[in-house]
């Protein structure tokens, strides 16, 4: 049972003697529900102002998608500035400061005059808001969650899923009431609700109750030399070496007296540590990039990096495929609906298979991206309704398992562990940036090129089979596969021999060597 060491008021840190694996970490859980409606789901409901968009300021499709383009790219450039100050200033004050600069950037917005200001108030105000409030409160629920990490992660993100479900034809529904500029003002000044649950962040400290353990008794000083003197001349003689050892107490040459100690009782005493105030804060880098140096996180990089090209493109191509198959724009959105619903089955079912113990969480990993090629690939293949409708539903449950659970396996030990998470998730966040900027405009390119939507698929399926590969040697890193080989059996064997000779007493030495001079002293003398 998790036992609180201190009491402490609501605005200090959460002290604990082990991970809770709940208690303060459910309300984090439920704040993080909502600040993934409010950041992802908003993204990826924004696409239904784009027809309103391109009418006001007369810009084409692609001008405006770059709206939600520049948006995601600084959410995840901005990754490492996001930890540096989590670690400055705390996980609640940054979140906090964060929903202030989202619903800032989409209240501003709402009076744009042009898409380049669109590209400055979402694109950049709001995209650094959305870094801050995400990456810092999925960092801080992962430290209160051990056991259940995995699958209270996954739910709590689920926020995402039901959100693009349910405000898509929420804001529809507002346009037509009051225009798409109140609209957009109106989910400003929801998203701003994100400052409450930046407030519920609190701190954790693990700190271990300390245990004083009391000395064995020792011996007094004059049998212990007796008894290891009989061990050594039973052990020398017993092989018949001829060496006398004459190092009883008394003749001992300068040997000075010891009192023995007086005997205390053998046991363990277990001395709890009192804290009265409230402790502080372990010192922690701002930025640790000792990260980069492990094999097995850089790896674990690599495959963020191109697995990351198969996340946003199927989401923006999925209707027009539908389209150029001749289905009707009403069943095109039930496609991208279903995926959607299929998204959270997905998360919560990731979450709750690598709850399960034992297992080895990054096979499991594995084996979801593996699946998740395999439905880019099916996706071409598909040349009616219903063919799209379920590999839509395939894609979103696979990559609900995969979306869900990349950040959080950051803390496990097979990649870098809880301890340095924090560090970790801001870079890895960042190289995932390059290809969250790059995915759509190659997968655009392709299209223009082929003149078939097929290959921005394939392209999809590509970037996630080497992020397959990239994964698939995070274990063999971290096992040792990338470290220095072990010494040839000849050389192990003159090492051990050395060590040998290094752990002979010296008194042994040197007695052996007194008596040889004794000897030849005696036959010269004889002679």
């Amino acid at each position: 049972m998790t036992v609180k060491a201190v009491k402490m008021p609501c605005t200090a840190p959460n002290v604990y003697t082990k991970v809770p694996d709940g208690g303060w970490g459910w309300t984090i859980a439920f704040a993080f529900f909502f600040v993934e409606a409010l950041t992802y789901g908003i993204i990826k409901s924004f696409g239904v102002f784009f027809n309103d968009l391109m009418e006001s300021f007369d810009e084409t499709n692609s001008r405006i998608s770059w709206i939600i383009s520049i948006c995601v790219f600084v959410q995840t450039f901005t990754a490492p500035l996001s930890t540096v100050l989590s670690n400055r200033f705390g996980h609640r004050l940054v979140v906090m400061a964060g929903g202030v600069l989202i619903s800032t950037g989409m209240v501003t917005a709402s009076f744009a005059c042009t898409v380049v200001d669109m590209y400055v108030t979402i694109g950049v105000v709001s995209g650094l808001g959305y870094c801050l409030s995400f990456l810092p409160t999925v960092t801080i629920l992962s430290q209160y969650f051990d056991k259940r990490r995995s699958l209270v992660t996954a739910v709590a993100s689920t926020g995402e899923c039901f959100a693009v479900f349910s405000f898509a034809p929420a804001i529809t529904a507002l346009k037509e009431q009051i225009g798409w500029r109140y609209s957009l003002l109106s989910v400003g000044v929801l998203q701003l609700s994100i400052v409450i649950c930046g407030s519920l962040l609190r701190p954790i400290i693990i700190k271990e109750q300390e245990e004083v353990k009391a000395q064995p008794p020792e011996e007094p000083t004059e049998t212990k030399y007796m008894l290891e003197n009989e061990q050594t001349r039973t052990s020398i003689e017993s092989i018949d070496s001829g060496v006398e050892i004459t190092t009883s107490p008394s003749n001992v040459p300068g040997k000075t007296k010891v009192e023995p100690k007086s005997e205390e009782p053998k046991e363990h005493v277990r001395i709890p540590v009192e804290n009265n105030s409230t402790p502080p804060e372990p010192k922690t880098k701002l930025l640790d990039f000792s990260v980069m140096k492990d094999y097995s996180f850089i790896c674990y990089a690599f495959f963020g990096l191109f697995a990351t090209l198969g996340f946003f493109a199927p989401s923006l191509y999925i209707i027009p495929l539908s389209l150029s198959l001749g289905i009707s724009k009403d069943r095109s959105a039930y496609i991208l609906s279903a995926m959607a619903i299929a998204e959270v089955f997905g998360r919560v079912s990731a979450g709750w298979v690598l709850n399960k113990k034992p297992i080895r969480k990054i096979y499991i990993e594995l084996i979801c991206v593996i699946l998740l090629s395999v439905a880019l690939v099916a996706f071409p293949f598909a040349s009616d309704f219903w063919g799209l409708m379920s590999c839509s539903i395939f894609f979103g449950f696979m990559l609900g398992t995969v979306a869900g659970t990349h950040i959080p396996l950051l803390a496990e030990d097979d990649v870098v562990g809880i301890e340095k998470m924090s560090s970790a998730a801001g870079v890895y966040v960042f190289i995932q940036s390059l290809a969250g900027l790059a995915g759509p405009p190659l997968a655009g390119v392709l299209v223009d090129t082929t003149q078939n939507y097929s290959s921005a698929f394939y392209s999809c399926a590509a970037g996630m089979v080497l992020g397959a590969v990239f994964l698939s040697l995070v274990r063999p890193c971290k096992a040792g596969l990338c470290r220095r080989q072990p010494q040839c059996p000849e050389e192990s064997v003159a090492v051990a021999e050395a060590e040998l000779v290094l752990d002979l007493p010296d008194d042994f030495i040197d007695m052996d060597i007194t008596k040889a001079e004794n000897s030849g002293k005696g036959c010269s003398n004889t002679a």
